[in-house]
């Protein structure tokens, strides 16, 4: 199947859908609290603070600088420059936040639902000397408390598949787009390939260990933004700059994987840790089956 389970023509249902258009919160939450201490051993340091993947290209020669690298060219496909005002939706604990603001002299605003994620990102933004420049609020992207036309960009890394009526998020970023105004998301799509029941279990396992609901496909993306107003959409296929961080993270998983299990199975390790961890397997397995590829889409608000 082209559209199904784990993406789907959400066209062609009734909208908005009962029971499962607004992101699942506890769920999220509970989630980022718990892999906090994995994110922060096998992934970002002090000066990526990255919960994102890493673009790798000829100038790369660490996982650290690969994930600053990222930042960098979504900043380069959105145009983002100096003066304006950018609302990072779904900012972690604000790496991409305080870099933007150091790197373009820009005011950003960055919101997760996270409570321990501000907590982090308030104290990072102190370390980094960018008070006044950045800040954070514990707030849910699709429906926002900013008035209309607040910003001049609007970035999401790897965070609007947490979402599972994306079209939510994307009119609400519209809404807070000024005319011209830029959308930047780095996202995992899913590919249009038919997919066998293998397939959909692979998906599975990788998309609830890391509290994901769906994924939408190239087409979903550009039929909702169009819909809802934007012009100048692009989705461009980045996986082979991505795919070295996408095997580090499955290399490592598999190189603690047995440890951890004999954790989990002891009952010191809780299931959300340990699915986390298988989640970030599966991905893998998912990727060289050629089930999603790593995508970043850019749209502009006409309005």
């Amino acid at each position: 199947m082209a559209n199904g389970e784990y993406g789907g023509d959400l066209l062609s249902q009734e909208y908005p859908p009962a029971n499962w258009h607004l992101p699942d919160l506890a769920r999220i939450c509970t989630y980022y609290d718990e892999t906090w201490l994995a994110y922060r051993t096998m992934w970002l340091n002090q000066r990526n603070l990255a919960l994102h993947c890493g673009y790798w290209d000829k100038s790369t020669h660490s996982h650290s600088a690969s994930l600053i690298n990222m930042n960098r060219t979504l900043a380069n496909y959105i145009g983002i420059h100096s003066g304006q005002r950018i609302l990072d939706a779904g900012c972690g604990v604000g790496g991409s936040a305080i870099w933007l603001a150091k790197t373009y002299d820009v005011e950003v605003v960055g919101i997760t639902p996270v409570e321990s994620q501000i907590v982090r990102a308030n104290s990072f933004m102190r370390a980094h000397n960018v008070t006044g420049r950045v800040s954070f609020e514990q707030q849910e992207y699709t429906h926002t408390t900013f008035p209309d036309a607040s910003f001049d960009v609007i970035w999401a890394m790897e965070s609007v598949c947490h979402a599972p009526d994306k079209r939510l998020f994307l009119a609400e970023a519209y809404r807070l787009l000024r005319p011209g105004g830029r959308l930047g998301i780095n996202e995992y799509i899913l590919t249009d390939k038919p997919h066998t029941a293998a397939d959909n279990i692979i998906l599975q396992s990788w998309l609830s260990g890391w509290a994901i609901p769906n994924l939408a496909t190239t087409n979903d993306f550009l039929q909702w933004l169009q819909m809802i107003g934007y012009k100048d959409m692009q989705l461009r296929d980045i996986t082979l700059n991505v795919r070295a961080s996408l095997r580090r993270l499955y290399w490592l998983s598999l190189l603690f994987w047995p440890m951890t299990y004999a954790f989990y199975v002891s009952g010191i390790r809780s299931k959300i840790k340990q699915d986390n961890l298988h989640a970030a397997i599966e991905q893998y397995r998912a990727l060289k089956r050629g089930l999603w590829f790593y995508g970043i889409l850019t749209a502009t608000a006409q309005h």
